[in-house]
This record gives C-alpha cells, sequence and structure tokens, in this order.
C-alpha cells in the first residue's frame, strides 16, 4: 500500500500543489481520481472525507488533509524539505503561501474555469474583464518581488514556491494571454522551478486530462 494518497483531479492547480510537493520529495503516493465535473466532490461519500467538499485532500494513515496550504507544511515537516529554517522564514512562507490562496490563485482557478470550464450560460463578459483585471495585478506583485530575487521566501526554494506554482504551469491559451501579458520575473522562476528534480506538469502528475 502507498504511503499517501492524494484526492485530486488534472484541472485542480490546488490539488497540483499538494502533487507537485509528493512529486519533489519522491514520496509514494497515488492519485485518486474525484471526477469533479460530474459532481464527484459533492458526493456523500467525498463529503464523508472532506466536509468542504474540495480538492485536493491527502490521506496519509490516520491522518486526513484538507486545504493545501496545510498539506504542504504537513509534508514538509514529514519529509524534512522545502521548509523553514527559522521562524522568521516561516512567517514569510506563510505570508506568501496565504497570498496565494486568497489573492494569486484563488483569481487564476476561477478565472480559467470561467473560460474553459463554465456552461456557456454562466460566462459573462464583464465578470471574466474583473477576473482577468485581478489575475494580471497579482502577477505583477509576484513578478516585482522576483525580480531581484531567485526563490520567493527564502535563499532557497521552500513550500512557498510550491504554493505559488498551483495554476502557472497550466497552458497560456486555457487563460487567453496575449504576447504583450508575460511576466519576465515570474517566467525565469518557472524555470527554476522546473528544473528541480521530480518536478512534472499538472496534467502529467493527476488523472482526469483531458476531459471525458
Amino acid at each position: 500500500m502507498t504511503d499517501y494518497r492524494l484526492h485530486c483531479f488534472a484541472q485542480s492547480g490546488h490539488s497540483y500543489k499538494a502533487a507537485l510537493m509528493l512529486a519533489l520529495c519522491d514520496a509514494d503516493w497515488e492519485p485518486v481520481f474525484v471526477d469533479f465535473f460530474k459532481g464527484g466532490a459533492r458526493t456523500p461519500e467525498f463529503l464523508a472525507v472532506n466536509e468542504m467538499g474540495e480538492c485536493p485532500v491527502l490521506v496519509h494513515g490516520d491522518v486526513t488533509l484538507s486545504q493545501s496550504g496545510v498539506m504542504l507544511d504537513y509534508l514538509s515537516k514529514e519529509f524534512g524539505r522545502f521548509g523553514p529554517k527559522d521562524e522568521a522564514e516561516h512567517r514569510e512562507i506563510l505570508r506568501w503561501t496565504l497570498w496565494e490562496n486568497h489573492k494569486l490563485n484563488s483569481f487564476q482557478g476561477i478565472y480559467r474555469f470561467m473560460l474553459n470550464f463554465a456552461p456557456e450560460t454562466a460566462r459573462n463578459e464583464a465578470v471574466n474583464g474583473f477576473l482577468r483585471g485581478r489575475v494580471l495585478g497579482s502577477l505583477k506583485t509576484l513578478d516585482r518581488h522576483l525580480a531581484d530575487r531567485e526563490w520567493i521566501a527564502a535563499d532557497r526554494p521552500t513550500t512557498a514556491d510550491v504554493a505559488c506554482s498551483g495554476y502557472l504551469f497550466y497552458p497560456r491559451e486555457e487563460y487567453r494571454w496575449t504576447d504583450d501579458e508575460v511576466f519576465a520575473n515570474v517566467e525565469a522562476w518557472k524555470e527554476r522551478v522546473k528544473a528541480l528534480p521530480g518536478w512534472r506538469h499538472p496534467y502529467d502528475l493527476m488523472p482526469g486530462h483531458p476531459l471525458g
């Protein structure tokens, strides 16, 4: 039996954070497909696992965790990797993890969903324009932060880098970005993340792509 089981699906950037962390730590793990687009996260069986009705869910023995930031913190302690060296770094990692979940990946996830997966009747140009602006604003913040540093929260990769990766490695066409909407510092950071041993693309790590 594998050590870790991750309830996830390929289109979920929040699931990708946990899957990527497991891959980077060379963990013995397996994905458990949640058919999100057919209501898989709202079944009584899944709600018994996570009352929030969300992916991802990480199961490790008697421990069941929801919320990607909690998983990253847990796994960093389990494997002794990508964690802080002191309390100051811990606060900085936490600061960027909370920011990405509230701003960067929250808006990216909703914007991408509305463009690619929401029913046509639910799509709204004004709403999508607002979401696009919020995503670009978050990317500008991250790009400024990375102007004079290689990693987000320390002098080496930490779980803050894994957390911010959530929706940044999905294809650009899924966001309808133009050629001008490229952030050089973010792109350079992405290449450093991709160079980490064990890195894999979200569609290669989790089941459910392409959509059936």
